[in-house]
């Protein structure tokens, strides 16, 4: 029986996302209570949406353009989606033409930064910093003054229109 790349690296992905689902991620494991704001895994799913709940708690992502956020421009803040901490203004977002709401700067001590080497990658993860809630992640080829790229998931942001 001939193995191929293509189904090892299937069934690589098939068991990481099922290890995640199962909660055997940093994100999911937030509950802990190493974060000011903690919730039970009941807590946080009655709390959320079902995407929110996956991406905040289960490390997922959204599809590229499937959040209204991607194309809010108003003035205001992007807040956690679990929580209500504020985390980005709209004045540091950006159209990265990924599909995501991009922003080249969080608000100061808003967020924190794991590594994350799952797929095959080695990226840094972006958790919002009161409920250890999963974000999106962060990457080296942003506009200045920063050069970074906030990539954040819809799902786990919410948003309120005044002072940005």
């Amino acid at each position: 029986m001939a193995v191929h790349r293509r189904s090892v690296l299937g069934l690589g992905a098939l068991l990481v996302g099922a290890a995640a689902r199962l909660g055997f991620t940093r994100a999911a494991r937030a509950a802990d209570g190493s974060f000011p704001v903690a919730m039970s895994d009941a807590e946080w799913r009655a709390r959320l949406s079902g995407p929110a709940y996956d991406v905040l708690r289960h490390e997922g992502t959204e599809r590229p353009y499937a959040s209204p956020l991607n194309r809010e421009h108003r003035a205001g803040r992007f807040a956690c989606a679990g929580c209500g901490t504020p985390l980005f203004s709209s004045a540091t977002k950006f159209d990265s033409h990924t599909g995501w709401p991009s922003f080249w700067q969080p608000l100061d001590g808003a967020v924190g930064e794991n590594r994350d080497t799952s797929f095959g990658m080695a990226r840094t993860e972006i958790h919002c910093a009161s409920c250890g809630g999963h974000l999106g992640h962060v990457f080296n080829d942003g506009p200045r003054p920063t050069g970074l790229r906030y990539c954040m998931n819809g799902a786990a942001l919410s948003f309120r229109a005044g002072a940005a």
